[in-house]
């Protein structure tokens, strides 16, 4: 990886890769919140209450199902085939190791020289 974090052209790629974490996130957090309606469904006592959590447990399920479908579409997750899903694990988490090694506050971050600047 390069060292250079404070040069643009550097950031090439980022914004998919950004994209893949968030769609990955966002479907860790629907998961969760079907787990908490399915809860909230057995410890209710309202008919009321318990027909707006289904309602809303529903709509949590078809959204799982929406993302899972895009992240399908992208080849972000390989839930059918093991091989790939792993190969990509394996990029996934060399990715965060090199991450983590990152120098991310260098000693020295002066740019003076690298722009235009005016003489004093």
């Amino acid at each position: 990886m390069n060292q250079d974090y404070l040069d643009p052209k550097y950031a090439e790629g980022m914004p998919k890769m950004a994209d893949n974490t968030f769609a990955l996130e966002f479907l860790l957090r629907i998961k969760t919140g079907i787990r908490y309606y399915a809860v909230s469904l057995t410890e209710t006592a309202s008919p009321e209450l318990r027909k707006a959590f289904y309602r809303q447990m529903e709509q949590a399920i078809d959204l799982h199902g929406e993302v899972t479908e895009l992240m399908l579409e992208k080849g972000w997750i390989y839930p059918r085939d093991i091989g790939k899903q792993i190969e990509l694990d394996i990029k996934s988490a060399d990715m965060a190791i090199a991450i983590g090694n990152m120098e991310l506050f260098q000693a020295d971050t002066d740019r003076l020289g690298t722009f235009a600047t005016p003489e004093k």
